[in-house]
């Protein structure tokens, strides 16, 4: 069993010893929701249409794994979002979403280092279309939101690799990524938050727990729980 250590405030390590070498790696995969930005962005759009206690409650269970079925949870979120028009999401990326501190400098680092970036997310590509222009990300999968005139149908539109973007879906994506730059899982980060990050996380060789839920921050080589995304650089050795 590792032994968790806190190297300093806020920074714990488990099952390695640091510092290891960025230039080592070859991928960073990055949650969205909570991980690479501030918000949840299904919980920020229900507001838009009264419900964000009734979707934040379903996303805080889910995110904690106290939901076995992520789909059906999402599912069930994206129903109330019913008659929330364009117009409002895109209100929610301009006042409400933000890179959380250090993402910005972490993405660069892991670039000017050589690694490619993927970004996926069980949100939606509305946000992670703009978060992979906005940063220069390389890769993205996330779900897509079905609009009618403008209105969320309250449906999402299934795509050729499957339906939803749960926490298997992240996995296959980070291993599908790995094959398609001829690296190993073990040259890949995983940075995540909530219960559908483990299984991507469980295949990186190093994994990382961005100000996580408890069952997350257990698991993860590395736990970021206070201060910026920068912080994994505490522990990576960059090259000049």
């Amino acid at each position: 069993m590792n032994t968790a250590t806190e190297i300093s405030p806020g920074l714990v390590i488990q099952g390695f010893t640091p510092p290891l070498n960025l230039s080592d790696f070859k991928l960073i995969a990055f949650d969205m929701d909570s991980t690479l930005i501030n918000i949840e962005c299904v919980d920020e759009i229900a507001d838009a249409a009264g419900r964000k206690a009734e979707v934040a409650a379903i996303t805080e269970a889910a995110m904690r794994g106290e939901i076995a079925d992520y789909k059906e949870s999402l599912r069930q979120r994206v129903a109330l979002l019913k008659g929330v028009s364009v117009a409002s999401m895109a209100q929610v990326y301009l006042e409400r979403l933000q890179l959380n501190p250090g993402a910005a400098d972490l993405v660069a680092a892991c670039k000017k280092a050589g690694l490619k970036v993927l970004l996926v997310s069980g949100g939606f590509t509305y946000f992670t279309d703009r978060m992979r222009d906005r940063l220069g990300i390389d890769y993205t999968r996330s779900n897509v939101l079905e609009m009618q005139d403008g209105l969320l149908t309250g449906r999402m539109i299934d795509q050729p690799w499957g339906d939803i973007c749960d926490g298997e879906e992240k996995r296959k994506m980070l291993l599908q990524t790995c094959v398609r730059l001829g690296i190993s899982p073990k040259q890949a980060i995983a940075m995540g938050d909530g219960a559908n990050d483990l299984p991507m996380m469980g295949e990186a060789g190093l994994s990382v727990a961005f100000h996580a839920k408890p069952k997350v921050r257990a698991q993860a080589m590395v736990a970021v729980n206070s201060g910026g995304l920068d912080r994994l650089l505490e522990v990576l050795t960059e090259p000049n």
